[in-house]
């Protein structure tokens, strides 16, 4: 009886089978996410008609008869002839950008020093690399190199210092006040929001207590209030004849903000760490900070991912802001030179904010892109 029981036992694995044809390809992809009910389909078609209408003129204002290169504003007035567009209207003009370019980048950052910006974009990509690489070792060091030792030398390259010449932050504008903005605001907001997260949720009234309100009036005001009283409201607590630099208004003002809204989307991570995790930490008699900086923060982190990408994305792109008080990030510097009258023409204004905004969204992609990686890497099991 044993003997004919096993015959009908397997000893080896069926082969992998290929999926039905029916089941794969470009066609079953368009079928089920394009063509799966009629209203997909009107959609659809409707989608298709106006991209074929719109991106030939696209491609033609951008590209086919951009004006490439040029030194004055004549060049871009010229009207063009012919094309997927009426008679006589204006292209891109991209000799505007090419002709700003380096002032987009650096602002009024003098030429002859424009090396040390440079200089200090390639140690921080050197600095960096090994931390969002997770294979790479020595974690703490490369942390420690990059948030407390490259900033160092950072300042003094980029302000004065080593025998430089002294450049001061009024003359830093364009791409190089958004990175240095949104690098400190990044680097600062991420530990007082931890800290600030854990205070709300501290058993100790006080603490628990102050969390809250700096939390809730933080994030019931808006950015630009906050940006206003660090540049007027914080020199007024400075001693008699001191003085605040402008950059460093902004970035206390901006990491501030940012912070406030890190907290919860921590709280959030901290609030979604089973309960059963905070008592088995209890109870291999690990104390406070252990339990959170080995057990319950790790989780909370993975688990909030996309809620605090989703958040630097969206301080990067408040940076803008700070034209309010007088600091030139990328999209402030692109602004002021629409009134250069070398090149005052239709389209210039046009086409400086497409690059600003092409240029943001490259950075904000590669965070979520970088983003996406990070959860692939730690596999927290949420469907993606």
């Amino acid at each position: 009886m044993s003997g004919a029981n096993q015959s009908f036992v397997s000893k080896s694995l069926l082969s992998a089978q290929p999926a039905p044809a029916s089941e794969k390809g470009p066609w079953h992809w368009a079928k089920k996410n394009l063509f799966a009910t009629p209203k997909d389909v009107v959609l659809t078609v409707l989608a298709v008609a106006l991209l074929a209408w719109a991106i030939p003129h696209l491609v033609d204002w951008l590209f086919v008869h951009a004006v490439w290169n040029g030194t004055d504003r004549t060049f871009c007035a010229t009207t063009v002839q012919g094309g997927t567009q009426p008679d006589g209207w204006n292209a891109a003009c991209w000799a505007f950008v090419r002709a700003k370019f380096l002032v987009f980048m650096f602002g009024l950052y003098p030429p002859d020093e424009r090396w040390r910006p440079i200089l200090v974009a390639i140690l921080m990509i050197i600095g960096f690399a090994p931390l969002l690489i997770p294979s790479a070792p020595r974690k703490g060091l490369n942390a420690i190199i990059a948030f407390f030792v490259l900033p160092v030398i950072s300042f003094f390259l980029l302000h004065g210092g080593f025998g430089l010449e002294t450049v001061e932050t009024e003359r830093w504008g364009g791409l190089l006040v958004t990175l240095v903005i949104a690098f400190v605001a990044i680097a600062v907001s991420f530990p007082f929001g931890i800290l600030l997260a854990l205070g709300r949720r501290s058993k100790m009234p006080v603490v628990r207590m102050l969390c809250v309100i700096f939390i809730e009036i933080i994030r019931g005001v808006p950015l630009i209030t906050v940006l206003f009283m660090a540049s007027y409201m914080l020199p007024l607590f400075m001693p008699q004849g001191w003085t605040v630099d402008k950059l460093l208004r902004a970035v206390v003002g901006v990491s501030i903000f940012t912070s406030a809204y890190m907290a919860e989307v921590i709280r959030g991570g901290l609030q979604a760490v089973p309960k059963g995790q905070f008592e088995g930490a209890d109870s291999l008699g690990l104390g406070y900070w252990q339990k959170m900086r080995l057990i319950v923060l790790p989780q909370a982190i993975k688990l909030v991912i996309p809620g605090i990408v989703n958040t630097y994305i969206g301080m990067f792109k408040d940076t803008s802001l700070v034209a309010i008080i007088g600091m030139f990030d990328l999209l402030g510097i692109v602004r002021q030179n629409f009134s250069d009258a070398n090149w005052a023409s239709a389209v210039t204004p046009v086409t400086g904010l497409i690059f600003a905004g092409f240029t943001f969204w490259l950075f904000c992609f590669a965070m979520s892109r970088y983003s996406g990686f990070v959860e692939r890497h730690l596999d927290t099991g949420h469907k993606r």
